[in-house]
């Protein structure tokens, strides 16, 4: 409704003196800079890829999310003073440390989890094989299907597999749909009830006549004569009582190996944080998986004035989450900057609490 009426103030608010750097311009990262923008901070973005917007561009196809939605946000956002730095890969172009040292009075790391998963099984390598990162990416923000007016191919054959049962293994089957394939399925290792996704985009996944294959794990990919993905073997599968935590776990069921015919594979399995800042800035604490800690209630980091939020700091999770993870580091920095003068030089030391 503000958008089509043209109504949001983009009134700057004049500067405090502060400046705060925000990696990543996904969900997490455009809130904070929105917000701390509003409170009189200089605020400048960097964004490893070409285009601001993070998973909202990148992972949640056109029809689910029309990209100049997202494009409307990030500009009002720059109408709020915030500069945007797109094809600046932190820990690469800056350390965190080198952006603490050279001005910066905080920084909040906003990075999604954008390493994808594998199932570690025999083929996964052939041809016609995408992880759902690279496929999205293909398909939503290089625009893969408009190929060749833009120049990014992607080959979508006649029969899809999509292995997963998340909203992402479910995005990658509209999409494949829509780019061609004459039958696409989901295969996922648990029943209906353990999908992970939400039921309404299970609802239309199957209303667009995509089949879901339940208790169903892939073993081995084969391939034709040229290395292109021809055919899945996967075995049938049966659950377990449920355990401590009320799941079932998945047994495979000797015997029931299965072939199906597939010329495209798109593996859905779930993604871990890049591991880039982690790996080059002393001091940061992490979890397992790469996941960086943080105190839940601040989103501060085991390093002084670096706040994180996001996947980076929990894991996969929804744009909804990222978003709070957002204003909760906002929040937190205004309160850490607003006790400290300007000419009190920051160190990227680590904390003592």
């Amino acid at each position: 409704m503000e958008l089509e009426k043209g109504k949001r103030s983009t009134q700057k608010v004049p500067l405090n003196g502060k400046r705060v750097a925000v990696v990543g311009a996904g969900p997490a990262g455009l809130t904070v800079a929105a917000d701390l923008a509003k409170l009189g901070y200089k605020v400048v973005v960097y964004e490893a890829l070409h285009v601001a917007g993070g998973v909202l561009v990148y992972g949640i196809p056109e029809f689910r999310l029309p990209k100049h939605i997202v494009q409307a946000e990030v500009d009002y956002i720059k109408s709020l003073g915030v500069e945007l730095q797109t094809d600046a890969l932190i820990g690469r172009l800056f350390t965190v440390q080198e952006l603490l040292v050279n001005g910066f009075d905080s920084v909040f790391i906003g990075t999604d989890a954008g390493l994808p998963k594998f199932m570690g099984i025999p083929g996964e390598n052939l041809c016609g094989i995408y992880s759902a990162n690279e496929f999205l990416i293909r398909v939503n923000l290089m625009k893969s299907y408009q190929f060749p007016n833009y120049k990014t191919p992607i080959r979508i054959g006649k029969k899809v597999a999509v292995i997963g049962g998340g909203n992402v293994a479910l995005d990658s089957a509209r999409c494949a749909l829509r780019q061609g394939a004459e039958i696409v399925t989901i295969v996922y290792r648990r029943s209906r009830d353990e999908m992970p996704a939400r039921e309404d985009e299970i609802s239309n996944a199957e209303e667009e006549a995509i089949h879901i294959k339940y208790l169903a794990c892939p073993t081995r990919f084969i391939a034709d004569d040229k290395g292109q993905v021809k055919t899945m073997e996967y075995v049938t599968m049966k659950l377990s009582e449920p355990d401590g935590s009320g799941r079932s776990k998945p047994i495979p069921i000797k015997g029931s190996e299965t072939i199906m015919a597939v010329d495209t594979v798109i593996v859905a399995i779930g993604r871990t944080p890049n591991p880039i800042i982690q790996s080059t800035t002393e001091g940061l604490k992490t979890l397992i998986g790469g996941i960086i800690e943080i105190d839940r209630k601040t989103g501060q980091t085991s390093l002084e004035a670096v706040y994180a939020g996001g996947d980076i700091a929990t894991g996969e999770a929804t744009v909804i989450s990222a978003m709070g993870s957002g204003k909760i580091a906002a929040q937190s920095i205004h309160r850490l900057l607003s006790c400290r003068k300007k000419e009190t030089p920051l160190t990227p030391s680590a904390t003592t609490t």
